[in-house]
C-alpha cells in the first residue's frame, strides 16, 4: 500500500473513530463476499462496515484518542462504525452470527468505556430506543395518575363526610 494510500486510509478510520457512537469489533474470516453484503445491509443504514489493516486501526485510533486492547486489533478484523442505534446494530449482528459461525464479535468501544463480547451481547439484548420510551411514558403516566389520586382523595373523603352527615341529620329528624 502506497504512503499516501496509508494516509488517506488513517485519516477516514481516524474520523469514524471520532463521529460514530461506538465502534464493533469482528473477525470475519470465513465469510464470502455476498454475506459481507448482506450482513452491512442487515445494519440498515447505521453502522459502516469496513475491514482495514490492524496497524492502522491502531494509529488511527490512537490519533482519535482510544485505547485499544491487542485482543480487539489482533488477527483479520472487520470494524462496525455505529451512526445509528446502537442496540440496533448489535442485534443486527448477533443475528448474522447466530447465522454464519464464520463471524465472531470480539468486542467494541462506546462512550470511552471497552466492551467484551459479552457486552455487545447484552448491548444487543436491550429493548428498542421506541420500546423504552414507551416504557418510560407509561412509568410517567402511572405515577400522575397516582398523584392525581392522592390529590384527589381529601376532596373526595369530605364529600363523603358530608353526605353521612346529611343523611344523618335527616334521619335524626325524621
Amino acid at each position: 500500500m502506497a504512503r499516501d494510500n496509508k494516509d488517506a486510509a488513517i485519516a477516514e478510520l481516524k474520523e469514524l473513530f471520532e463521529t460514530s457512537n461506538a465502534v464493533l469489533f469482528t473477525e470475519y474470516r470465513g465469510l464470502t463476499v455476498g454475506e459481507m453484503k448482506d450482513l452491512r445491509r442487515s445494519f440498515q443504514g447505521e453502522a459502516v462496515y469496513k475491514v482495514a489493516k490492524n496497524t492502522l486501526v491502531n494509529i488511527a485510533a490512537t490519533q482519535a484518542g482510544v485505547e485499544l486492547p491487542d485482543e480487539l486489533h489482533s488477527g483479520p478484523n472487520a470494524l462496525a462504525f455505529i451512526n445509528g442505534e446502537v442496540p440496533n446494530v448489535a442485534k443486527a449482528m448477533k443475528k448474522f452470527a447466530s447465522e454464519h459461525d464464520a463471524l465472531q464479535v470480539k468486542g467494541g468501544y462506546m462512550e470511552g468505556q471497552l466492551l467484551d463480547a459479552s457486552g455487545v451481547k447484552a448491548l444487543a439484548d436491550l429493548d428498542s430506543r421506541e420500546t423504552l420510551l414507551g416504557k418510560s411514558a407509561g412509568v410517567l403516566k402511572a405515577l400522575l395518575y397516582k398523584t392525581a389520586y392522592v390529590l384527589d382523595a381529601p376532596a373526595s373523603k369530605a364529600v363523603r363526610t358530608v353526605e353521612a352527615l346529611r343523611q344523618k341529620t335527616e334521619e335524626a329528624a325524621a
